[in-house]
């Protein structure tokens, strides 16, 4: 057979015998890394795989992201043959990788306990000291079955009679098997650095009518030093949880006694978010907002007309008033289109942006629960803009400003997503073409990069979704716009055009920090409590050293509270040393300690939660300080 041209990446050419492996190839190209897999024509394969024509390939390295997600399916495999060698009779599920990990989810009577970890984190090393290459097999579809059937396992013969392909494949490492599309690193020898980090409970198929099983997560890397880097900052993120600091800064707790997922805030918390609030309204009027405000319930008519019954019903909390139905607010939407049709609409009035802080209550199950990031009643900085199609582009453009200003200010990195139809929707193709058109010119035009994220729309329209990046690196989703030309269509909204006929507007869906009480979380732990000045709930606290300063300590907290600054004073009979170390441990940014000598020149000894001693000021000068501080952290905004 005549030698085959492989094309690589930078276009050069190589001349191989057919059949020659990939891995073969690897090593007379003599790369600079050690490659994991290889993509031929674009297709992720192992390196194992014959090279049979004439093609392009290019290797995968291991600190990539694909390298990484192989990295992680693999170690899960690993993990697998670990946990069933030490625990005969083990039914394993399905083991995938994950943002940063991976994790399997086993049928297993017991729980595993942290010593449990550890001995499986063991047998694992030991695994992959034997450097059991994984061999890929492929076996039609009911041989398959046979062959799970046999192992007595069960999940994996339920997720392959599902399967609609005639043949599927296996991955072998020694005296392991497992169902998986692959591809896998050539050998258990290349998981080097590997982590177990916790387990937890997890229905099958996430369906709480299935069996429990325990499921492991985990974590690898291409290096013991990334690997490292990773674990510092898993430690450092649970000294940030916002749960914790929730209750240490007295700013919200979750009582059983009221239901899970409800938040009630304390005063520094009800403050703190009084303030995002008070500074949202500020932001939205200053952009053209209009103020409104819808009911928490509304007629089940009204849900059934918008599709929220029929695509939404299972987020939704349902009561009946004076014998008719009527569905708790799971979005702001309908309200806001009603107060649109309340009277005629001329394309001079256009655009309309109504903006509203609306509390909505959503069905989440117990399970995903957690902190104020996943609740089941939060308040969304919701806002519709009904406009004509030609105005499209430039309020979305608009948003996306407005996007970029607030993270900017927050200090928050971000990724943009671009979700396209979903297979549970409404509406025609034409609008759905029309609306995802609008959104990718509007990324484009603003020179936003963008990933597609094929089906995850919402059930009326496409959406930008925008996933901040805190100081730790973690992706949250918060800021969103929706493009929809389907419910002002099934409400029947119109204006009239300037040619005097009745035309239809669209409607933008959008929220800047999403729901306020999971931006507020992320803020917690973004700050790790320190908020900027301008948010703290304290901004001060005044410390007498002695009684014998309490009346003037008195006077400059007045003064404080007099220049509009949230201040607290200390007049408990301690050390000084412990209420400033009290007051930084609360994160306040500012205290103002007062003794004979700031009496007598009539100021204050300043101090920063930083530990910083800025010395004395007069008074006047350290309130200018607080304010100067709170202007510069808000500039531009």
């Amino acid at each position: 057979m005549a030698d085959v041209t492989i094309t690589l990446p930078d276009g050069t050419k190589r001349i191989a015998a057919p059949g020659t492996t990939l891995q073969a190839f690897a090593g007379e190209l003599k790369l600079p890394f050690k490659p994991v897999a290889a993509e031929l024509d674009g297709l992720a394969v192992d390196l194992s795989a014959p090279i049979a024509a004439d093609c392009c390939v290019s290797f995968i390295r291991p600190d990539s992201e694909p390298g990484l997600d192989i990295i992680r399916h693999s170690t899960s495999h690993v993990m697998a043959q670990a946990v069933q060698e030490l625990y005969p009779g083990v039914k394993v599920t399905i083991g995938p990788s994950i943002e940063d990990g991976f994790y399997y989810d086993f049928d297993y009577d017991g729980t595993f306990s942290p010593e449990d970890l550890e001995k499986i984190e063991k047998k694992m090393e030991e695994i992959a000291g034997r450097n059991l290459p994984f061999v890929r097999r492929e076996l039609p579809k009911q041989e398959a079955i046979d062959f799970f059937n046999k192992l007595g396992e069960k999940y994996k013969v339920e997720i392959i009679s599902e399967i609609p392909a005639d043949t599927v494949s296996l991955y072998v490492q020694g005296e392991f098997t497992d169902l998986c599309r692959g591809p896998h690193v050539p050998a258990t020898g290349m998981i080097k650095s590997f982590k177990l980090i916790s387990t937890a409970g997890a229905y099958w198929r996430g369906d709480e009518r299935n069996k429990m099983l325990q499921r492991i997560y985990g974590t690898a890397f291409a290096d013991k030093k990334a690997l490292k880097e990773h674990l510092a900052r898993i430690e450092e993120a649970k000294k940030r949880d916002h749960r914790r600091l929730g209750k240490e800064l007295d700013l919200f707790s979750i009582y059983d006694e009221a239901g899970a997922g409800l938040i009630v805030y304390h005063p520094k918390g009800a403050l703190v978010r009084r303030i995002l609030e008070d500074f949202e309204v500020r932001q939205h009027l200053k952009r053209g907002y209009d103020m409104v405000k819808g009911p928490q319930i509304l007629k089940l008519d009204l849900w059934e007309r918008s599709g929220h019954l029929q695509n939404y019903l299972e987020n939704m909390y349902f009561t009946e008033v004076e014998g008719k139905k009527y569905g708790l607010k799971p979005m702001n939407c309908l309200a806001h289109m009603l107060i649109y049709r309340s009277r005629l609409r001329s394309y001079k009035d256009l655009p309309l942006r109504y903006f509203e802080l609306g509390t909505v209550n959503r069905h989440e199950k117990s399970g995903v629960l957690h902190g104020l990031t996943r609740v089941r009643e939060f308040t969304q900085d919701d806002a519709h803009i009904l406009c004509m199609p030609e105005q499209l582009h430039g309020e979305i453009s608009d948003i996306i400003t407005f996007v970029k200003d607030v993270m900017a200010m927050f200090g928050f990195e971000f990724e943009v997503e671009l979700s396209t139809r979903p297979a549970k929707s409404i509406g025609d193709d034409q609008s759905w073409d029309l609306a995802t058109a609008a959104l990718r010119e509007a990324l484009e035009s603003n020179g936003l990069a963008y990933d597609v994220n094929e089906g995850d729309g919402a059930f009326y329209g496409p959406k930008i979704d925008f996933k901040l990046r805190d100081c730790l690196k973690r992706s949250w989703q918060c800021a969103t716009i929706q493009c929809d030309f389907i419910l002002p269509e099934r409400f029947d909204l119109t204006y009239i055009g300037e040619d005097g006929g009745k035309h239809r507007p669209v409607m933008l869906h959008r929220v800047i920090l999403g729901s306020i009480e999971r931006f507020m979380g992320i803020l917690i732990e973004h700050f790790a409590g320190a908020f900027p000045v301008w948010l703290s709930p304290v901004q001060a606290v005044v410390i007498p050293i002695s009684d014998a300063q309490h009346e003037f300590a008195q006077q400059v907290l007045e003064s404080l509270r007099g220049n509009d600054l949230r201040a607290g004073i200390d007049l408990r009979n301690e050390s000084l040393n412990l209420k400033i170390r009290e007051a930084q441990l609360q994160k306040t940014p500012f205290m103002l300690v007062v003794g004979n000598k700031e009496i007598e020149q009539g100021g204050v000894a300043v101090r920063l939660r930083s530990g910083e001693n800025l010395g004395f000021m007069p008074l006047q000068a350290a309130v200018q300080k607080i304010k100067d501080t709170c202007a510069n952290e808000l500039q531009g905004m």
